[in-house]
This record gives C-alpha cells, structure tokens and sequence, in this order.
C-alpha cells in the first residue's frame, strides 16, 4: 500500500503551492477570517517567486487581506515577482515605509518597475522612506518613456580602468562585495571618461592569471545601449548578437548602467503575449482581470468585427434573387469565406511575426508577398480540386463544381496577399499592425468570397 501511496506523495511535494488547490483554499479560508498567525505559517519558507505566484492565484480580496496583515513581514523580492497589474492592485495596501526600505534591497531596475506601479500620491511617502541613493535613481528611471532601456536599466554595474589587471579586479571585488549587483555577466572596461571602450566576461576573468591586463583579455563591446532605446529594440539587440548584458551610456557615451538578459527574457515573454493577444483582437489578458476589465478590452474590436459582417451580409443580400432560385448557393457560400479566412490568417500570422522579428523589410518585402500569395494560390488550386469533387459528386452539377472552384482559387489569392499586404500598409501607416489587421483580412476575405462565389454562379449557373 505504501509502494502505490509513495509516488502520489512526491509528486504533490513537487506541485508548485499556486498550483495545489488544498494550499489555495487554506489561504483564501485564513485571510477570510484575518488569521495572520495562520498566513505566516502559510507562507514561511516559500520562495519568492513561489510566493508571487499565490497571491497572483487567489482572489484579489485575498491578496489585498494578506497584503494588510502580513505584507510588511515578506521579502522585497516578492514585490518584483509580482505581475504589473496585481502589483497594483495590492500596493496600496502595504505600508510606505516598508515599500521604501523594499526599494532599497532590490537591483534598481526592480526598485524602477515597483515605483511605476505606485500611485503617485502613495509615491512620494514611499521616496521618503528610501535611501537617497534609492530614490535618485527610481527618479532618473521614471523620467523616461515606459518600454525603454531606461526603464529596464540596471545603475548597478561592475567598471575597471583599461590599466587595470586581472589581480588588482578579484581584489577590489572581495573587497566591495556587499556593493556589487545581485547579477552580473561582465566587467566594463572604461577610459578616463568613463567610456566603455571594452568587456571583460566573468569566466574570462577568473581563468586569467592575476598579472593579465585588461586589454589583453577585453573584448569590445559589441553594442552599446542609449536609454531612449524602446525596449523591443533591445530585446532583438540581445537575441541577435546572443548578449548576456549590454552597457547604457549617455548622450556623451558615459557609462550609466546596464541592462541584462533577466529583464530581456521578461520583455520577449511580454511582447510575444501582446502581440498574440493583439492578433485575436484582445488588447490584455491576465489572470487577475475582473469581468469589466475583460469587456472593455474585447467589447471594441468585437464592435468592428459586427460593422464588417453587416457588410458582408449586405453583399449577400444583393444576390438575394440567385439565392432563392438555387438554394444550394446559400448551402456552399460558408465554405468558399471560411478557408480564404483561414488561408489569410495563415499569412497574417506569418507576415506579422516577421515584422515583429524585424524579419521582414522593405529591402524583402517583395520576396515575402511572393511566396505568401503562391503559397495561397497553390494551397488554392488543391482544395479547389478537392471541394470541386465534393460538390460535382454531392450536387450533380458540374458547373456548380467550376463555380465553387473558381472562387476558392480567386479567394485564396486574395487571401494571401491580404495578409502579407495589410500589416506592411499598416506598418507603413504608423499603425501596429498586429491589432487590427487580421480585422481588416477577414472582411476582404468574406467580402472577395461571397462576391466571387455568388457573382460566378450567378453569371454561369443563372445567365
């Protein structure tokens, strides 16, 4: 008995506690009744990201409960875990000296991001009760735009003069421990100004023998940050020359900070989730989002998507008199939309990674619409075939079968070169192409397939 008992039991020891529903419930019944006693046990010896992680699952309620009882006896590093819009949702409920005396235990780049979040009357309390140097440098973040370099940099970093040796480092390391950043790949190596002119990796570092100068193991650095630099810029920076950290210089080129690949990871995460969010017509969507929040986010596009279909139902009402001699039209008109909607998605989805990736260019983009409409008109010609055979077997009508092949040619072509041509005019335009263009491929493709379809049955079948 206890041989079945045993893997059940490491398996629940290995289940993260948001993802027990025992532990959920146990929290959500101990801030129900403001058992504080209850939570520390609770929540002693979660990790922090662990620990984030429960308060992102409960219920905002429960959060904000656990947030007035005991948020003044978690870690600061919670306080970064935390998602944007929970940490929103459960600052205001932590005392500002705490949140202060939090910003000081964080990098500054967390410090940052955990002062966007704060409500600026809160915000100022909350400066009060950090060190100087903390609040200088939450400042100088917040004065730039959100989603730049500047936002995600970190003013901690390791820098040596370019005389310096490899001994001379180690030493002055030990020495400043307590000083240095929780995380960092590399040591810049500056000149007199405080330019970057060079990088010396860890690894490199501790193989070297303590003699070695700088110069003779840094390497240059192989792009430099500016703060203004929007965040994505940076991300594809880092995964195109596979960087580990960057360095941030100012207008004059001096070292200010640097940015490195933990925050890069969470922008990729970012991005990717809002440009796919984007694609289905959705501007966010979290796990702590209420009902409201989630209808005035999707509410709008589904708005246009029903303008659209008012005028393809008006297309079709204009062929209302070949629809009621040959009811069969209205049996197979779904079908010649539905593909060319797919076959459009299909290149919309293609085109606006690329963009997104920076794949796609105005030096290439004759060779993506290319390939995306032949790919459609060839993905077109085997189903043509295909639902021609359907149709001509179902029906009896050879001419139906042409009519219904003809269009799905016609629709998979205008399909492909609807979603390579849409986000690049949008692009173009200024407009992200990711939030509205596959809006703008389902109604051309609607509209091209109940025109062709209707109009070539009309004209072969009717005439």
């Amino acid at each position: 008995m206890s041989t079945e008992t045993e893997p059940a039991a490491a398996e629940s020891l290995r289940r993260a506690p948001s993802e027990d529903p025992h532990f959920i419930a146990s929290v959500i019944g101990a801030a129900g009744d403001h058992d504080a006693p209850l939570l520390r046990r609770q929540f002693a010896g979660l990790s922090t990201p662990d620990l984030a992680d429960v308060m992102e699952h409960v219920p905002l309620e429960t959060a904000r409960t656990v947030a007035r009882l005991i948020g003044r006896e978690l870690p600061a590093e919670f306080l970064a875990d935390l998602s944007w819009e929970r940490r929103e949702e459960v600052l205001p409920e932590l005392p500002a000296d705490y949140v202060g005396k939090a910003l000081d235990q964080l990098d500054t780049d967390d410090a940052a991001a955990i002062a966007a979040d704060i409500d600026e009357k809160q915000l100022g309390e909350v400066l009060a009760a950090a060190d100087e140097d903390t609040r200088l440098a939450v400042e100088e973040a917040l004065s730039f735009e959100e989603e730049t370099a500047g936002r995600l940099m970190q003013r901690e970093y390791v820098a040596a003069p370019e005389g310096d040796t490899v001994g001379n480092v180690i030493d002055r390391l030990r020495a400043n421990a307590e000083d240095l950043p929780d995380e960092f790949f590399e040591i810049y190596v500056v000149d007199a100004a405080m330019r970057p002119i060079g990088a010396v990796r860890v690894s490199s570092l501790i193989r070297a023998r303590r003699e070695t100068a700088l110069r003779e193991i840094m390497r240059a650095p192989l792009i430099l940050i500016r703060p203004e630099m929007d965040q994505e810029e940076v991300a594809q920076t880092f995964q195109k020359y596979h960087m580990a950290s960057a360095p941030v210089v100012d207008e004059a080129g001096r070292l200010t900070g640097m940015v490195t690949v933990d925050d890069i990871v969470d922008v990729i995460s970012e991005e990717g989730e809002e440009d796919l969010l984007k694609l289905a017509g959705v501007s966010e969507a979290a796990q702590t989002d209420t009902v409201l929040r989630s209808v005035r986010a999707r509410a709008p596009w589904l708005l246009v998507n029903l303008l659209t279909a008012v005028v393809a139902s008006y297309v079709i009402s204009a062929f209302e008199g070949s629809i009621s001699k040959l009811v069969t039209l209205a049996v197979l008109m779904p079908i010649v939309a539905s593909m060319g909607g797919n076959a459009g998605t299909q290149a919309l989805a293609v085109a606006v990674r690329a963009i997104a990736a920076r794949d796609l260019t105005e030096s290439n983009a004759a060779r993506y619409v290319l390939r995306e409409v032949m790919t459609a008109v060839s993905n077109g010609f085997i189903f043509a075939v295909v639902l021609a055979t359907v149709v001509a077997v179902w029906f009896h009508n050879a001419l139906l079968a042409f009519a219904i092949a003809l269009a799905i040619l016609i629709n998979f072509a205008c399909a492909g070169l609807a979603g390579i041509l849409v986000p690049l005019t949008l692009r173009r335009l200024g407009a992200d192409p990711a939030v509205s263009s596959s809006v703008f491929v389902t109604f051309i493709t609607d509209i091209v397939g109940f025109l062709a379809f209707l109009g070539l049955a009309t004209v072969i079948l009717l005439s």
